[in-house]
């Protein structure tokens, strides 16, 4: 009876302990949120302010805009409020010695450790679904309102959404996909219509290359339609009748934000099924799911920092600390990402490599406090 009682006791300390790291955590992970989440705003008001001024766009369309970039921004700040919390709270422990209080007790680190980590893992599979269920939707509205209100495109010029639907003058132009960066049309049909909106002729091309001054392919079929309704077939110059210029198309070009997990995915075996390579969408489906494990690898590798380096620093070696670790973190992604789009790494491996030297990372220092 007295063992059942002291193991009760036990576990009713444990309780209350890891209710009082993880409230500790919270109220700092809360705040630390909400002022990541407004820094990012300022910074993007400030990167577009210019763009918003020429285009005289009303307060209406500012708000607007902003408003809907919020579950976006939330999104990119969960791994940095994560890693600022874990510095914070613990450092906070450390320097109040109840860190020492409780590994005198005969708490390990990793146990210490534990509802702190599994508080991460919520918070990971929460970002998994706030990025599928939120973001796209509220990320497309604000693309639309700056391309509408800012860029003034017409609505009647967008006709798709999954691929790029064009009106132009006398024509409707067709494409799967464009590469911003390389400035290349991928699937590209031209239908060139006459005043009376009476198809003459279709122009297709695999692939077309923008060479400062036209878009050009090696391999691109004509076919006519004269009046007498006999369909004509031959293979066309190199120079594609398209006025439009890369600029034009990257108005149009979605953000990988703007695609849910299946959304993308399913792109991505329309654009196989006929050809096109896929290697770009690839790293960006497997970023969906490594990304939003920054959370848990934020606390893996900050619960060491904290507890040796915090007992006698403040908020400002915890900040320090959260914007180093930060910048590093998304420096690999980055770094992985245009690796993977260049074809240098495997899709999986360049979407994974900063997840797996954070991993490493924090094993080390767990591995060395302990």
């Amino acid at each position: 009876m007295e063992l059942t009682t002291g193991r009760q006791g036990y576990l009713l300390s444990l309780g209350i302990i890891n209710r009082y790291l993880i409230m500790a955590f919270l109220r700092i992970f809360l705040f630390s949120l909400c002022m990541a989440v407004l820094l990012y705003l300022v910074v993007e008001f400030f990167d577009r302010i210019d763009n918003f001024m020429n285009a005289g766009a009303s307060l209406h369309t500012v708000l607007s805009y902003f408003l809907f970039k919020i579950p976006l921004s939330i999104s990119r700040v969960f791994g940095t409020a994560t890693l600022f919390s874990t510095f914070f709270s613990i450092g906070l422990l450390s320097r109040n010695q109840e860190i020492t209080a409780l590994r005198c007790a005969g708490l390990s680190l990793n146990r210490i450790a534990l509802p702190l980590l599994l508080l991460s893992l919520f918070i990971s599979v929460f970002t998994f679904f706030w990025n599928e269920g939120l973001v796209p939707i509220f990320t497309s509205r604000s693309e639309e309102i700056y391309k509408r209100e800012v860029r003034k495109i017409p609505p009647q010029s967008v006709i798709g959404t999954k691929d790029v639907w064009i009106r132009g003058k006398e024509s409707f132009i067709n494409v799967d996909r464009f590469d911003a960066k390389k400035n290349v049309l991928e699937g590209l049909t031209i239908y060139l219509l006459d005043r009376e909106f009476v198809l003459q002729r279709i122009v297709a091309a695999k692939t077309a290359r923008w060479n400062g001054a036209s878009w050009e392919s090696e391999n691109i079929s004509e076919w006519h339609f004269p009046a007498g309704g006999k369909s004509i077939e031959r293979v066309a110059s190199t120079t594609l009748p398209l006025a439009q210029t890369p600029e034009d198309f990257k108005v149009f070009a979605r953000e990988p934000e703007e695609f849910s997990f299946f959304d993308l995915q399913k792109q991505i075996m329309e654009l196989k099924a006929i050809g096109i390579d896929t290697t770009e969408h690839q790293v960006d489906l497997y970023v969906k799911f490594a990304l939003p494990l920054i959370s848990p690898l934020m606390v893996f590798v900050a619960i060491p920092f904290a507890v040796k380096h915090a007992a006698g620093a403040g908020m400002a070696l915890s900040f320090g600390l959260t914007m180093v670790i930060g910048f590093g973190y998304w420096f690999l992604l980055a770094f992985g990402i245009s690796l993977g789009h260049s074809g240098a790494l495997p899709p999986f491996l360049s979407a994974w490599m900063a997840n797996l030297i954070f991993a490493l990372a924090g094993l080390y220092f767990f591995t060395g406090e302990e």
